[in-house]
C-alpha cells in the first residue's frame, strides 16, 4: 500500500509578482498634463520597429497627481488585434497602488480611429475602475504618426 502526504501546498493562494522598485524621485517622474505628453511618452517606450508591425497594448501607471509609477505590458498579438484582460490590468494597477490609468495600443495598419472592440475595453476598463477607485483617464491609439485620443474626443 502506498502511503499519499499530505500537502498544504493547495491551501496557499496563488500570486501574481509585479515588482516596482523605483530608482526615481517623485519630482523626477514625467507628469502627465495632456494626450500629447502621453502620445511622446509612448513614442519613447515603444519599440519603433514593431509600431508598423503588430498590436500591443500597454498601461501608464499613474498616481494622484498623474505622475507616471511606470509602464505595464498588457499583451502583444497579431497584426489585427490584441487580448486584453481586465483582470490582468486592474492586478497591476493594484499592485503598483496606482490611483489612474492611461490605457495604450497601436494600430500597425496607422488607422488611428476606434474599433468597436476598442469602443468596448474602454468602456469595461472605465466601469471596472469605478468599482476600484482607479481612474481611467485616456485610451490612446497611435501609430508612428499620429494619435487618437478617447478623452480629447469626448469617448470616455
Amino acid at each position: 500500500m502506498k502511503i499519499v502526504k499530505d500537502k498544504q501546498d493547495w491551501k496557499i493562494a496563488s500570486e501574481i509578482e509585479l515588482i516596482y522598485k523605483s530608482k526615481i524621485k517623485a519630482s523626477e517622474r514625467p507628469h502627465i498634463t495632456s494626450s500629447s505628453v502621453v502620445y511622446k511618452l509612448a513614442m519613447e517606450i515603444w519599440n519603433m520597429n514593431k509600431i508598423d508591425f503588430f498590436e500591443q497594448f500597454k498601461i501608464l501607471l499613474l498616481n494622484r497627481s498623474n505622475k507616471v509609477l511606470g509602464v505595464y505590458e498588457i499583451s502583444s498579438g497579431g497584426i489585427s488585434g490584441t487580448s486584453v484582460d481586465l483582470r490582468l490590468l486592474f492586478a497591476a494597477a493594484l499592485k503598483a497602488n496606482a490611483s489612474g490609468l492611461i490605457m495604450i495600443h497601436n494600430h500597425p495598419s496607422g488607422k488611428i480611429l476606434p474599433s468597436p472592440s476598442d469602443e468596448l475595453i474602454t468602456k469595461n476598463a472605465k466601469k471596472a475602475g469605478t468599482f476600484l477607485d482607479i481612474t481611467l483617464i485616456d485610451h490612446l491609439i497611435i501609430s508612428s504618426e499620429s494619435y487618437y485620443s478617447f478623452a480629447d474626443n469626448g469617448n470616455l
